[in-house]
Formats: C-alpha cells, sequence, structure tokens
C-alpha cells in the first residue's frame, strides 16, 4: 500500500516535470530568465536525460545533428555531429552540471493528477514518491511539463500469433537487457524505422547473421557522422559565434530538404532511392528500399557512414520484406510460407504514445481531454490555465522547439509578474475554425495514427496553427506578442 502524507510540501512558483532535454532546459531558462522565481523538477527516473538515459540498445545514437539537437545556450564540441548515447548523455549531465541544476531535480518523484483551482491560480500535484512509496502534494502556479511524447514503461508490440511457441528470447529496445549475448547467434530484428537501422549493423559484427524484417520498407539517407565544415569553422572561430552559424546552417538545410520533399516529392524519391542504388547496385532496392509513401510523409532515416549498407554489402546483414503469420518454435513464419530461424527476435516495433508523461489533468475538478481542446502556439491548450508543455519538431531537431518553447515560458512569466497576472488562459476567438489533429495531418507514421485519438486540434489561423517551421516559430515566439487576441490574463 502507498503510504498518503496529508501535509502539503514547498509552494513553487514553477514546477518542470521531466528532466530530460525539455525539462533540463527549462530549468537553464528559468534560472537565467526568471531568477526571482522558485522552481524545482520533478523527474520519475533514478537520474537525467530523459530517452538518452532510457535507451541502452547497443548502437543507440540520435539521427539528428548535435548542432540544433544540442541547446542554443551550450555549443557541441565534439568532433562527430551525429553522436551515441552516451555522448549525449554526458553532454545533458554537463549542462546540469555547469548551471548547478541538480539540487532543482527531485528524483523519483511521479506525478500522478495536476489539478487547477481557479479561485486561487494555483496547481496542486499529486506526486508519487516511489523510493518512499508515499505520495505527497505539490502546488505551483504555473505548470511546465517536459515528458516528450512516448510511454517510457512499455514500448508498443503488435500481437503476434504463436508467440508462446518460441524458444528464443524476444526483446523490445526499450527494455534491453544489460547481459544480452547475441555473439554467434541468428537474430531477427522486426521493423524498418530509426531504432532497427540502428540496431541492425551493430548486431552484425558479432551475431551469425542478422534479419531485419520489415512490412514495408523506409526512406534511408546516408551521410557521414562527422561534418567537415563544422569542424573546420570550430577551430578558426570563437565557439560561440561557430556553434550559433552552423546551427542556423543546419536548421536552414532541414527545413529546406522538408519543404522541397513536400514540394517535389517524386525528385526527391528517386534521388534518395538513387541513392541506395549506388551503395548496393547488386541488390533488390525496388523491393526492398523503396516505400510506398512519399519522402517525410514519415521521419527518414539517417544512416551514418553508410553503416546497415555495409554490414548488408559484407552479407552479415539481409532485408526481407513480407508479413509475419505466427511465430514457431524455431523462428517466424511469413505470409509467403517462408520460415526464418532466430534465436533471438528483437521487436523494432515502435512506440506507445502519451500526452503529459501520463499525467491525469484537470482544471477546476473537470477532467481534461487533450482531443477536446485546441493547440495554441503548439504549447498550450485551449481552457488549460497556466500551462505549458514542451513538444518538439517532427521534421527538425526536438531541442529546436523546446529551447524556444521554454524562451516563450519565461516571456510570458515575466510579462505576468510585471503586470500583476496570476491567470493566464488561451481562448479561442470565433472566428477560429476547428481542424484535424496537428500530427495527423503531415505524417503518416504508425505510431502516430495508433495515437491520433490523444492530440488536441489545431485551428485555421495564427497562433493556432502548429507550422513545423522554425524560422516562423523563430520569430513568432520568441519576438511576438504576449497579450494576442487569443489569451486571457486576470490578476485574481
Amino acid at each position: 500500500m502507498v503510504a498518503i502524507s496529508k501535509n502539503i510540501e514547498n509552494y513553487y512558483d514553477i514546477i518542470v516535470v521531466g528532466a530530460g532535454i525539455s525539462g533540463i532546459g527549462a530549468g537553464y531558462y528559468l534560472q537565467k530568465n526568471c531568477n526571482s522565481k522558485s522552481f524545482c523538477i520533478l523527474e520519475n527516473r533514478e537520474d537525467i536525460g530523459g530517452t538518452w538515459d532510457l535507451f541502452k540498445y547497443p548502437g543507440i545514437r540520435s539521427d539528428s545533428d548535435m548542432f540544433t539537437l544540442g541547446y542554443a545556450f551550450k555549443p557541441w564540441k565534439d568532433q562527430k555531429s551525429i553522436a551515441d548515447g552516451p555522448s549525449i548523455l554526458n553532454y545533458l549531465k554537463e549542462t546540469v552540471k555547469e548551471n548547478d541544476l541538480l539540487k532543482k531535480i527531485k528524483f523519483q518523484h511521479k506525478v500522478l493528477h495536476a489539478s487547477w483551482d481557479s479561485k486561487v491560480s494555483r496547481w496542486s500535484l499529486e506526486v508519487l514518491n516511489t523510493k518512499e512509496n508515499s505520495t505527497i502534494v505539490l502546488t505551483c502556479n504555473f505548470l511546465f511539463t517536459g515528458t516528450g511524447y512516448y510511454d517510457y514503461e512499455h514500448g508498443y508490440t503488435p500481437e503476434f500469433d504463436a508467440v508462446e511457441s518460441f524458444n528464443g528470447t524476444i526483446i523490445h529496445p526499450q527494455k534491453w537487457p544489460k547481459d544480452l549475448d547475441y555473439e554467434d547467434k541468428k537474430v531477427v530484428v522486426i521493423g524498418s524505422g530509426a531504432t532497427a537501422a540502428t540496431i541492425v549493423p551493430v548486431l552484425s559484427k558479432k551475431a551469425k547473421h542478422v534479419t531485419m524484417l520489415q512490412r514495408s520498407p523506409t526512406y534511408y539517407f546516408n551521410a557521414p557522422d562527422e561534418d567537415r565544415f563544422a569542424n573546420t569553422l570550430k577551430k578558426i572561430l570563437p565557439t560561440k559565434f561557430a556553434y550559433t552559424t552552423i546551427r542556423l546552417r543546419n536548421v536552414f538545410f532541414q527545413q529546406l530538404l522538408y519543404r522541397i520533399c513536400r514540394k517535389y516529392p517524386e525528385y526527391v524519391k528517386r534521388k534518395l532511392i538513387d541513392q541506395v542504388r549506388q551503395l548496393l547496385p547488386n541488390y533488390d532496392v525496388k523491393k526492398h528500399f523503396t516505400p510506398k509513401y512519399y519522402p517525410w510523409e514519415q521521419r527518414m532515416c539517417l544512416i551514418p557512414n553508410a553503416d546497415l549498407f555495409e554490414s548488408i554489402k559484407l552479407k552479415k546483414a539481409s532485408i526481407v520484406t513480407d508479413h509475419i503469420d505466427h511465430f514457431t518454435d524455431k523462428g517466424l513464419k511469413l505470409k509467403s510460407d517462408t520460415e526464418i530461424e532466430a534465436d533471438i527476435v528483437i521487436t523494432a516495433t515502435g512506440l506507445n504514445i502519451q500526452q503529459f508523461g501520463g499525467i491525469k489533468l484537470f482544471v477546476d475538478s473537470k477532467p481534461i481531454n487533450p482531443a477536446d481542446t485546441m493547440t495554441y502556439k503548439s504549447m498550450m491548450f485551449s481552457g488549460v490555465p497556466n500551462f505549458i508543455n514542451s513538444f518538439g519538431y517532427i521534421n527538425a531537431s526536438w531541442t529546436l522547439k523546446a529551447d524556444l518553447t521554454c524562451e516563450y515560458a519565461c516571456r510570458l512569466i515575466n510579462y505576468m509578474d510585471k503586470n500583476g497576472y496570476k491567470h493566464c488562459l488561451p481562448e479561442i476567438p470565433n472566428d477560429v475554425k476547428e481542424k484535424d489533429d496537428w500530427l495527423a495531418t503531415e505524417f503518416s507514421s504508425g505510431y502516430i495514427h495508433r495515437a491520433k485519438h490523444l492530440f488536441p486540434k489545431q485551428g485555421s489561423r495564427s497562433p493556432w496553427i502548429d507550422t513545423q517551421n522554425y524560422f516562423k516559430d523563430f520569430f513568432g515566439i520568441k519576438f511576438g506578442r504576449i497579450n494576442d487576441d487569443s489569451i486571457n490574463f486576470t490578476a485574481h
């Protein structure tokens, strides 16, 4: 049984939930721009890092460059622009240490419910202290969630027939065991996304053979893990100036690539597939590397140094495009009647999306369903006061949007403080029409469409549109009016 503490603990002006990229960034900006305000960071896990502390599978890395996945305020100094998980985690730990943020973080504190009371302009958070197995209550005027977009407890695994008949080991990458021995083993990786494309070449170095089993192909883009231009610029320019220049260049090319993909999909598709043909000239590229959808309808996967293609050329790995019929005692039987033998099956089948880290929100005792709201500046929600959720870009690096969100939160809090406001509430004007949820209209990825019922709607005009455009957001969020026609401020 969980012991319930009746005492209300310390009040904070702001509570941040999550100590991953978004939460650590929020801590930095609050400390720098709102230094008169008290705040704490609540983290469910035992350490910082979020995604980069959770995932432990071999080869874990980012497929975004670190000049844009890194913070605007902390230059990335390593040679590799495509970094592995441990390097990214070390970067986050450096950020926490350099800014003395560890004292602000309460580890093993899981927020269960957050309830807003308009009478006192205050959030009350029911928090489970998992270390002591007790529940406490924390209160604040402003709530900021930086919890990412997926369930940390469970990854997504489809239901497969006869799984219990398999005599080998089945693993989801989100729960990778420390002691897994895959040397000289036959391994099947189910999936073709970024996780599968990362795991396959690494496992192939020791495994007997690795088969990437996919229902349908994914777009892959080969690039070196070191950026020569960036590394040269870092040598000749001051660190901060070089980092900012490289960051802006990379953002520009990210955004340009996305716009070109959307405007000229056939051209980009042909170029991406031609690149694969050059790397694998004797492979069935049409079957295994030609998706049915257009580029950037789903996120493209970066392949650093062509490692996936190299493992295929060396015949240490192969790709099978087919559907699973059922598991057998020795492996998997496919719809084509082919059987793949396996000692280990890795289900790189995706994530389970959830909002706000699973926190249940209430406003004046009424439960809030995000799908019934409209997103304001893609970070606040109609009808939900004094609340910001950090949600990064899908078509660019997560941190680009997280930085802007944190800066806006500070601008908003300081504006309220200066004008004596305690309560801000996004409200939909009469001329704004409701449109579909903003993720599912842009992207066809399975993990998004499985969870489209969880997401808020977007509106017919700014600031109710999610632009997925960094440069528009940069000026609109960083310099736009705080007191526009879509947000209401009160002093009580």
